[in-house]
């Protein structure tokens, strides 16, 4: 199993490290907004950028643990900690959104004024620019270096940009028409966003941990891969078995070669098939079983 160059590992665990800082800076700009205009509107965005920080930590943790090599207990590598760290994300969501739930029901029942509107709403706005730019940041860096804790991260820190933009809408309608109760009822549609987030990392998360294959996208290039090197050497692949482990990839081949070949020969072939594969998906481990071929596919 190849293990990411430990440049590439400081480099992911920096994207972290300003998600972390980021998670930080938002933290106080929402909460220094809630408290000034005594929205629970604000609140909610406030909590929700709290579970970004403890996410953000639990996936610079989960990051390292990944990145560690293959061990005797552990013969794959470490990469499914990544999925982990997405389940855990996914727990937090949920938590953040039962208190953002409870806190609006209450604030329904019993409707208060709010105060300073214009500073609430700037400093909401500058954290939620600023979540805007990380988590694209993230999102880049997740697909380039196929890391499902910034990916993770990075979607959790857009869907926060759409939170705080239906918040500052309502609010900023609060201001206009002085309907108190506008409030708390955005404050019950970001926990519901919330809990809609946390569903789908955790599904995907479960997928993967449940060994799912590779990427439609990536089956495909696979197959191709298979289809060109079986036409120009001659034998004959069952159809591959795929596994996706955080940033690493297996790839499963049977390759049935013709019965007078030597095993010097099958296993020549094999490595040109593992060169080729490779090529195409570096730093994937592929495990090549070589079978001698049947009458049946001799005859074709």
């Amino acid at each position: 199993m190849s293990s990411p160059s430990h440049s590439e590992q400081r480099l992911l665990e920096h994207f972290m490290m300003l998600s972390i800082i980021t998670a930080f800076v938002t933290i106080g700009l929402k909460s220094y907004a809630a408290v000034l205009t005594g929205s629970v509107g604000f609140l909610s965005d406030a909590l929700e950028s709290g579970v970004n920080l403890v996410a953000a930590v639990v996936g610079l943790i989960a990051l390292r643990i990944a990145a560690r090599p293959a061990d005797k207990n552990h013969h794959f590598g470490h990469g499914k900690a990544e999925y982990v760290s997405a389940l855990v994300e996914g727990a937090l969501i949920f938590v953040a959104a039962a208190l953002i739930i409870y806190t609006s029901i209450q604030r329904l029942i019993s409707p208060e004024p709010l105060e300073q509107l214009g500073i609430g709403l700037v400093l909401t706005t500058a954290a939620s620019i600023l979540n805007l730019l990380v988590g694209l940041a993230l999102l880049r860096a997740g697909k380039r270096y196929r890391s499902a804790t910034l990916s993770a991260d990075g979607h959790h820190l857009l869907t926060d940009v759409w939170t705080t933009l239906g918040v500052l809408v309502g609010v900023a309608a609060v201001s206009l028409t002085g309907w108190n109760w506008l409030d708390p009822v955005i404050a019950l549609a970001v926990g519901a966003n919330i809990l809609w987030t946390g569903y789908r990392l955790l599904r995907d998360a479960l997928k993967n941990l449940l060994s799912a294959s590779l990427p439609e996208d990536e089956l495909v290039q696979l197959d191709e891969v298979l289809r060109a090197f079986s036409s120009h050497h001659g034998v004959v692949f069952s159809p591959p078995r795929t596994v996706e482990s955080g940033r690493h990839r297996q790839i499963y081949v049977v390759m049935e070669v013709p019965q007078d070949w030597s095993v010097a020969q099958a296993h020549e072939v094999a490595d040109r098939l593992e060169e080729d594969t490779n090529a195409v998906f570096p730093g994937a481990e592929v495990f090549i079983h070589v079978e001698p071929a049947t009458q049946q596919q001799r005859g074709r």
